[in-house]
């Protein structure tokens, strides 16, 4: 029982468990945008259609593939409002945030004679002067 507790007590298992969660709620809150904003606007100008009533019989068997080209559909639908509003703006908020650390010198003043040398000269080519280490 000891183990278990170990294993439950995990950092991995609650991050995970907090993942699950916010996933679930950031789901709903992605599903109401496309059926109460995105649906319509699509409604709005192209109509509403509905593929559900489509299907085909074989051997008393109805096969509705309406309803898979409804499920594409939506499918496709939240898939670009994802990538569109939460993907594309992420990714720009991200690289706007991140500052790359400046590059390492590869070059430094002469001491003497104020030239640019390399950082690893023990001699200055301008000057022929010793470089401190």
């Amino acid at each position: 029982m000891k183990g278990f507790k170990a294993f439950l007590m995990r950092g991995n298992v609650v991050d995970l468990a907090v993942g699950v969660v916010v996933g679930v709620a950031f789901g709903a809150v992605v599903s109401a945008l496309v059926k109460d904003l995105v649906t319509p606007l699509i409604a709005a100008f192209g109509g509403q259609p509905d593929f559900g009533v489509l299907y085909f019989t074989v051997n008393n068997s109805k096969f509705l593939f309406g309803d898979f080209i409804n499920a594409v559909i939506s499918f496709v639908v939240v898939s670009a409002v994802i990538y569109f509003f939460v993907v594309t703006p992420y990714t720009a908020l991200i690289a706007r945030l991140r500052k790359d650390p400046p590059a390492d010198p590869t070059t430094k003043p002469c001491p003497e004679c104020l030239s640019e040398i390399p950082v690893g000269a023990r001699r200055c080519s301008f000057c022929a002067q010793p470089q401190p280490a």
